[in-house]
């Protein structure tokens, strides 16, 4: 999956137009009953999943930190430090285990991984934000919602890689 970085720069561009739509996106899907509040399916992580493992981790870190102030920009503080904390987290999660452990993982378990990730870097960051650990008490609900999410992005990563990696070859160096 690795891309000619000569381009890396202008396709991170394209890429972080794609997270921000998928992730303004997402924000137009309603609340889900015992969830903690904005908790999304996280379609967006497929555009930071890909830059992980084609681009390497500076450009999936930065896609991820666009995508936060994005958030931050639409919907506060608050919801950008969980973006930022559950993006890191996740970013960094996916760019190891698509190094070093896609063949035995796959994309979905991959996905999955990052999805808990996600959602722990986020209840990591809810403590500092109220103070209390009484947020973990939602980590049932986010550890079945973020395999579930997971599950689905992960396919649904693996059903647009040709898409992607289509896209990318218009970003390479001609030769």
């Amino acid at each position: 999956m690795k891309q000619d970085r000569n381009f890396a720069p202008a396709l991170c561009a394209v890429l972080c137009a794609q997270a921000i739509a998928l992730n303004f996106l997402e924000g137009l899907i309603p609340e889900i009953p015992f969830l903690p509040p904005g908790a999304k399916p996280g379609f967006s992580n497929i555009v930071t999943m890909f830059a992980a493992g084609s681009l390497g981790l500076p450009y999936a870190l930065t896609i991820a930190f666009v995508k936060s102030l994005f958030t931050f920009a639409t919907r506060g503080f608050t919801a950008f430090v969980m973006s930022f904390s559950g993006g890191m987290l996740s970013c960094l999660a996916g760019y190891f285990l698509l190094k070093y452990a896609s063949k035995r993982l796959g994309y979905t378990g991959i996905s999955v991984v990052c999805a808990l990730c996600h959602n722990l870097g986020q209840l990591i960051a809810s403590v500092f934000i109220t103070g209390s650990g009484m947020t973990f008490y939602y980590a049932p609900f986010l550890i079945i919602f973020g395999v579930i999410t997971g599950l689905i992005t992960g396919v649904i990563f693996s059903a647009v890689l040709p898409a992607l990696l289509k896209q990318a070859k218009h970003f390479k160096a001609d030769k």
